[in-house]
């Protein structure tokens, strides 16, 4: 195949050999000679693709071959279409240097590597066109003379909406009433301000263990003394929570990392405690919108929103670019947070909240989330067969953008990680989500953070050295 310039006119110099006598169905023999192209540079990001019409006249095949072929690479992240323009590649060959709008992400320290550790939204995520408009929506509006310190009126009823639609929260009722939703600068931030504002230094918290880190971080920056909490496959031990905590943080729609999800019984035990002995529960709902095989269970904001911080983020769902979450709590929590943000005169990000606001009002928020879903589904498809075909045990629900590969011994795990760097990939060993020594042992596997091309050129070394 020719190399292609964007402005090389396709489909006339897009040549796609095809062996009608071979076996292999002609949409897979056209699927491999695109991800062939692209993954060797031939076809670069932002290169226009034929139609499926055009490209099946071209070729002498049926529409419903090159459908099909779309499709797959569609569903893998090769290529996205954009409505009215056309399909185009989506993906740089691996090793390629991380330019544009997705430069900022965590490959930022491990450059040339792949990245595959859980915590980054979908490389490529979000449609460019849908990006750009969202932003135009964005600027046109005036100045802001001072923060507002609640957030925006209209981000705080996109978030309503979306969790009303997507997490089947009510907001607006007797229960959770609409001044209950505040906007945040994200998980962690709502997280330190929330100790700053209503616990005190040396108050004791529990985390999950292992569990998210950058929480810890946050706790203890607050001045908070923090206990890690065994987890199993039902996420938290609410059994083992010591009785002199002042708060609870824990992921229950889908542990991070272990993806368990933690069941009804649970979380009622967790709720009943948390009320007779008067905690606070932080609920990290970081990827509960991510869920592809049945409804996640109702949040515990909605069991019992007198004693939970329901607390969300678009950094998974679209990009820590927007610098934005936000976070539903009782009166109680959200009025000493607003006191400490006039005191400092601290805000989250208007424009942050502005783009979001462009997103929905435009529709391409829902749109987003439907073809977010469709496609980490998908690759969640190809990871898990291809780990499980070479013998690797995987755990996890079928959720979020991550799998769990359990390991026998730290040792294993060590290994594993040193050698998938040498050989181009950047891995955490689950030690690196312990406070105290770690119990268990694996590798979280992110299949979001890197392209379809990536993922491609990774699984192959991964089966080899996880099987």
């Amino acid at each position: 195949m020719p190399s292609l310039g964007r402005s090389t006119p396709l489909p006339a110099e897009l040549s796609i050999p095809l062996d009608r006598a071979s076996g292999e169905p002609l949409a897979v023999q056209i699927a491999d000679a695109v991800r062939t192209a692209a993954s060797t540079g031939q076809l670069r990001r932002g290169d226009r693709l034929p139609s499926t019409r055009t490209l099946a006249t071209t070729l002498g095949v049926s529409r419903s071959v090159t459908a099909a072929a779309f499709e797959q690479l569609h569903a893998e992240g090769w290529i996205s279409g954009r409505h009215g323009s056309g399909t185009y590649v989506t993906t740089t060959p691996p090793g390629s240097p991380v330019t544009g709008r997705h430069s900022g992400q965590s490959t930022v320290d491990t450059p040339g590597l792949i990245d595959l550790v859980p915590g980054s939204p979908l490389a490529d995520g979000i449609d460019p066109a849908a990006w750009r408009r969202a932003w135009r929506l964005a600027s046109d509006v005036d100045p802001l003379i001072r923060p507002i310190g609640a957030g925006l009126d209209s981000y705080r009823a996109v978030v309503a909406e979306h969790l009303l639609r997507h997490r089947g929260l009510v907001v607006g009722g007797t229960a959770v009433p609409e001044d209950a939703v505040l906007a945040t600068r994200g998980t962690t931030a709502a997280i330190l301000e929330i100790c700053l504002a209503i616990l005190k230094p040396g108050d004791l918290v529990a985390v999950e263990q292992p569990g998210y880190f950058r929480a810890v971080g946050a706790l203890q920056a607050a001045g908070m003394r923090v206990i890690g909490v065994p987890v199993d496959e039902g996420g938290l031990r609410v059994d083992l929570v010591p009785a002199e905590v002042k708060a609870v943080y824990c992921s229950p729609a889908h542990h991070f990392p272990l993806g368990a999800r933690m069941p009804a019984a649970r979380r009622v035990a967790l709720v009943e405690r948390a009320r007779s002995e008067n905690w606070l529960i932080f609920e990290d709902d970081y990827d509960g919108e991510l869920r592809y095989d049945v409804a996640p269970l109702p949040l515990l904001a909605s069991l019992a929103p007198d004693v939970v911080v329901h607390l969300g983020t678009t950094s998974k769902i679209v990009s820590p670019t927007l610098g934005v979450g936000w976070m539903v709590a009782p009166n109680r929590v959200n009025e000493p947070v607003l006191e400490l943000r006039e005191r400092t005169s601290t805000a989250p990000s208007a424009a942050g909240q502005l783009v979001m606001v462009g997103l929905a009002r435009t529709g391409d928020l829902g749109r987003h989330l439907r073809r977010l879903r469709r496609e980490l589904a998908a690759r969640r498809e190809v990871v898990f067969a291809a780990l499980t075909a070479s013998g690797v045990q995987v755990d996890g629900d079928d959720a979020g953008a991550h799998v769990m590969v359990p390991l026998p011994s730290l040792d294993r795990e060590e290994r594993i990680v040193a050698a998938a760097r040498e050989r181009g990939l950047h891995l955490a060993g689950l030690a690196e989500y312990y406070m105290d020594a770690p119990t268990q042992h694996g590798i979280p596997v992110s299949y979001a953070g890197c392209t379809g091309a990536q993922l491609h050129t990774a699984l192959p070394i991964l089966c080899e050295l996880l099987g």
